[in-house]
C-alpha cells in the first residue's frame, strides 16, 4: 500500500540534454527507494499539464519509463498516477500492468482514471467523449481487468468495452493494487469502494475530511470494509536543506516558467508560493505531521517535487524527513 510514493511528473530540467533526461529521472527514483518512499509513481500523459508547464515540453511514455525504472529500484512499487483509461484497450492494459510486475519482480500497481485532458485526446486522435462516457468506460474496464490481474479468465460484453474469455499469461507475481486517483464524490470514490485496494485523493487539504467521510458511506452502502481501503493524498512540495534555499529554488522554478520574481514584492509572490508546499525539513516534517494528526483515515501521500525533484539529493531529503512519520 501507498503510506509514502513520489511522482515524478516533469521531465524538462534546466541545463539537461535528451540524452541525459533518463539518468536525471533515475536517480530521483534510486533515491525514493533508498530513503523511505515506497512507490514511485509517474504520469500517464502524452504532453505537460498546464499547471505545471507548456504542452510542448517534455513528456516520456510511462509504462515504456516504468520498465526501464525498474531495473534502476529494488524495493520500491511502481505505477502509474494515474493510467488514463481512455488511451488502451483494458486486456491490453492488464497485460501491460502484468509485464511490468514481471520485469520489476512484483512491484506493480495499476493506477488509473477516467482521463482528463481533452488536448492531448484531440491531437492524438484518441476519442474524448462526455463526462458520462468515459466514467462508463472506466467502471467496464475495471471489471475487465481485475480478474486478469487475479489470474482468472476475463468476459464482458459491455457498452463500450467487449471482451471473450481473455487469458493473461503469465499472470502478476503476487497482488497488483488497483488505485483509482481522483476525488469525485459520486462516481470515483464509488467505483474505489466496490473495485480498488487504494484511493489517490486530489483535492484541497481543507476537503480531506470530507472525501474520507463520503468514501466511507459508498463502502457502507456496498458491504465493503472501510480499513480495507488504503487512502494516499496528493501534494506538491519544495524540501531543501534550509529555509532560504528552498525559498531560493521556489523562485527558480517560477522563473523558469516566465515569471520575474526578482521584481516582486512579498506580496506578490505570496499567492504563488501558497501554491506549494515548500520549507527546510523540520517545516516539512510539522506541516505533513499535522495533516496525519488531524485526519484519522489518511494513510499517507503522493509527493509532486516539480520545483526542485531533479537536484541532486532533494528527494533523498524528502524521504528521510517524511518516512518516519508513516513507518
Amino acid at each position: 500500500m501507498t503510506k509514502l510514493g513520489l511522482q515524478i511528473p516533469s521531465f524538462t530540467y534546466p541545463g539537461i540534454r535528451t540524452a541525459e533526461l533518463f539518468d536525471v529521472v533515475a536517480r530521483q527514483a534510486r533515491e525514493a527507494d533508498s530513503s523511505g518512499f515506497d512507490t514511485v509513481l509517474v504520469m500517464d500523459h502524452f504532453y505537460q499539464l498546464p499547471q505545471i508547464g507548456d504542452p510542448s515540453e517534455n513528456m516520456l511514455e510511462c509504462y515504456t519509463l516504468l520498465s526501464a525504472l525498474a531495473r534502476e529500484t529494488e524495493r520500491v512499487k511502481l505505477s502509474s498516477l494515474v493510467t488514463g483509461n481512455t488511451y488502451r484497450n483494458p486486456a491490453v492494459l492488464a497485460k501491460t500492468v502484468t509485464t511490468l510486475d514481471v520485469v520489476s519482480g512484483g512491484r506493480a500497481m495499476l493506477g488509473i482514471g477516467a482521463g482528463w485532458f481533452e488536448m492531448e485526446h484531440e491531437a492524438f486522435g484518441i476519442e474524448f467523449g462526455t463526462f458520462t462516457d468515459r466514467f462508463e468506460k472506466l467502471e467496464e474496464s475495471l471489471q475487465i481487468i481485475g480478474p486478469l490481474l487475479r489470474g482468472e479468465r476475463s468476459s464482458l460484453d459491455g457498452k463500450w468495452y467487449t471482451v471473450k474469455d481473455a487469458m493473461n499469461h503469465p499472470a502478476p507475481i503476487g497482488d497488483v493494487p488497483i488505485m483509482i486517483g481522483g476525488s469525485g464524490e459520486k462516481k470515483t470514490l464509488r467505483m474505489v469502494a466496490q473495485y480498488a485496494n487504494e484511493s489517490n485523493l486530489i483535492c484541497d487539504d481543507s476537503e480531506i475530511a470530507h472525501k474520507l467521510d463520503v468514501l466511507a458511506g459508498h463502502c457502507d452502502a456496498l458491504g465493503r470494509n472501510r480499513s480495507e481501503i488504503t487512502v494516499s493524498k496528493q501534494k506538491n512540495v519544495c524540501i531543501a536543506p534550509t529555509h532560504d534555499e528552498a525559498r531560493g529554488d521556489m523562485l527558480a522554478f517560477f522563473d523558469r516558467r516566465g515569471m520575474d520574481t526578482s521584481s516582486m514584492s512579498d506580496d506578490d509572490l505570496a499567492p504563488f508560493l501558497g501554491l506549494i508546499t515548500w520549507g527546510d525539513p523540520s517545516e516539512i516534517g510539522e506541516h505533513f505531521s499535522d495533516l496525519l494528526s488531524a485526519h484519522d483515515g489518511l494513510d499517507g501521500f503522493t509527493i509532486n517535487t516539480i520545483p526542485n525533484g531533479h537536484i541532486a539529493g532533494r528527494v533523498e531529503l524528502l524521504g528521510q524527513t517524511l518516512a518516519p512519520l508513516l513507518a
